[in-house]
């Protein structure tokens, strides 16, 4: 491997020659020689001019250990699929490998095969060394990626749990503030379970009381996975620590109470909403977890066929019209009218949203909070709203018939008006609408387009199983198959034990089924003339719509997702 290069300094002057790596890095196009010229001057001269970059995010960290595999001939790792052996990993003290940005991937007799994200970090090369007296075996990966593992080796819940419990030896006093207030075994549980909750990707952290204890859940993906138990006689202080951060009445027990808190991960700001739930056998508490500092609001991840999205990419671009973004309770309906905003939010165009909560918050968009107490609902601020010049509107959802009336009138005087239904499938949300109180004519006349979704966990690329599947039995099983695809085809299934990625699901993050039902005028001359839904489906079948079997069987033959997820999804 070639020696590393020095970073060097600009010892004061503005424009001084930079260090070869800098150049190397310009070169690259990985940072722009002006913005890589103010990092060299800020950065404290013990740190790296790697480490400087990364955390200033100047830089991709991605790209970057890319750059530096190339130019320093060091093989790439990607850690996410890597084995990692955890004992290995435990091997340097979690402050040292944070310090020096590495972890032990595997250790033997007498070489360490280490993941770097610097390798041109001399003194964290020669701590290592010293620490596992080894020869090392470097290779490099992300910073993401190394920082993610660090914490995940270090992580043992099941370890905290029973260290807790024997801290306590049996019983607790629920009055004592030290151990919820000061340093103590009940802080550090509760740190723990929510840092390895974040690192599990765990949308919901379940604390509830059951007979034989206190039951941890996550819910990861959209499922609910059980982590493990803490005594009963810890319960009590448990529940206080997390109150105390959520700002809620410590001696309420007899009522729900909301809450929320931010803790700062990494530079992530991750927002948690708390609930208490008073239950015979004490207070449930449900931790969501909302990492609002890594969200990524792009149509582009959510799972569209590239057929669907370019259609539904037309519709948005319409000056006017009502688009409509259907599905039950917790299918993805308000990311997807996130993902929409983000990407017509432009200079030229005025947004407006009403919500009830404002989930995310958009630069450059102005976002209204439904207030019942103070007056604020959904209809009395559309009606604000109209008198504010906006292109497009947003409605969290639709609720009523003189909220519908108002969102079908800004449509039909030239506003675009984005919103969500609860309906079963985009077929049904016409007579959805008739059945609020609503005229056909004016949902035919103002409806553009209506997106049917729902949530499915996509296959961990790394343990997936390959599996052979009858068409035949896809037929029977209520799947249109699409045109050529005929005898045995090739598809996955996921694995039973899973794998670290994973976290030993199966599944790998989420993407949405959507059907997309594009109002065309024999469509909108049905729904003004009182069609059944199944007239609908005929018309829209014979214009080329895809319901949602056909959408998710589609997902199937590419490998994303599983059969078996498919019918647990669309039951």
């Amino acid at each position: 491997m070639q020696q590393p290069i020095a970073d060097g300094s600009l010892d004061g002057t503005k424009r001084g020659a930079l260090p070869a790596l800098a150049v190397g890095l310009v070169r690259s196009g990985l940072v722009s020689d002006d913005r890589l010229r103010e990092v060299l001057a800020g950065k404290d001269p013990s740190k790296s001019l790697v480490r400087a970059l990364l955390e200033t995010k100047e830089v991709d960290d991605a790209a970057l250990a890319s750059f530096l595999s190339r130019r320093y001939g060091t093989p790439l790792a990607d850690l996410s699929d890597h084995p990692i052996d955890r004992s290995s990993a435990r091997l340097l003290p979690r402050s040292v490998a944070r310090r020096c940005l590495a972890i032990p991937l595997e250790v033997g007799s007498e070489q360490a095969v280490v993941a770097m994200v610097d390798p041109t970090d001399v003194v964290a090369r020669d701590d290592i060394r010293s620490i596992l007296r080894k020869d090392l075996r470097l290779v490099v990966s992300s910073y993401s990626q190394v920082i993610a593992e660090i914490d995940r080796a270090q992580l043992d819940l099941q370890d905290e749990f029973d260290r807790t419990a024997g801290n306590f030896d049996g019983h607790a006093d629920d009055d004592s503030a030290s151990d919820v207030l000061e340093e103590g075994p009940i802080i550090s549980l509760v740190n723990q379970t929510i840092s390895r909750a974040i690192l599990d990707r765990a949308s919901d952290i379940h604390i509830e009381p059951v007979a034989r204890g206190v039951r941890i859940r996550f819910r990861i993906d959209g499922v609910l996975h059980e982590i493990g138990y803490l005594p009963k006689s810890v319960q009590p202080q448990v529940l206080t620590r997390i109150k105390i951060l959520a700002g809620l009445d410590i001696s309420e027990r007899r009522r729900p109470q909301d809450g929320r808190f931010t803790i700062s991960i990494d530079a992530n700001r991750v927002d948690l909403r708390v609930a208490t739930l008073p239950t015979y056998l004490g207070e449930k508490v449900v931790i969501r977890v909302l990492d609002t500092g890594g969200t990524r609001l792009d149509l582009a991840d959510l799972g569209f066929l590239p057929e669907i999205r370019a259609s539904y990419d037309r519709l948005t671009e319409k000056p006017w019209g009502m688009i409509l973004v259907t599905g039950p309770t917790g299918s993805g309906k308000s990311t997807t009218l996130y993902a929409t905003l983000s990407r017509l939010n432009r200079v030229e165009s005025n947004i407006i949203t009403v919500e009830d909560p404002v989930e995310y918050q958009l630069d450059g968009i102005s976002q209204i909070q439904v207030n019942a107490l103070a007056g604020v609902t959904f209809a009395s601020a559309l009606r604000s709203i109209l008198r504010a010049d906006p292109d497009i509107m947003l409605i969290g959802e639709i609720r009523d018939r003189e909220t519908a009336e108002i969102a079908i009138e800004a449509a039909l005087t030239g506003h675009l008006v984005l919103s969500s239904l609860h309906t079963n499938d985009s077929l049904s949300t016409p007579s959805r609408l008739s059945e609020m109180g609503v005229e056909p004519y004016l949902i035919a006349s103002a409806l553009t387009g209506v997106v049917g979704q729902r949530l499915a966990r996509k296959l961990c690329d790394r343990c997936r199983i390959s599996i052979t599947l009858e068409t035949g039995w896809l037929v029977d099983a209520g799947f249109n198959l699409p045109e050529g695809v005929g005898g045995e085809i090739q598809a996955y299934r996921a694995s039973a034990k899973g794998c670290e990625r994973c976290s030993h699901t199966g599944y790998f993050g989420r993407l949405a089924f959507q059907e997309l039902l594009e109002v065309s005028e024999p469509l909108e001359r049905a729904i003004a003339d009182r069609a059944t839904n199944d007239r609908l489906k005929e018309i829209a079948i014979a214009e080329g719509f895809l319901a949602l079997r056909d959408v998710a069987l589609r997902h199937v033959l590419r490998g994303v997702t599983s059969v078996e997820e498919v019918l647990r999804v669309l039951v």
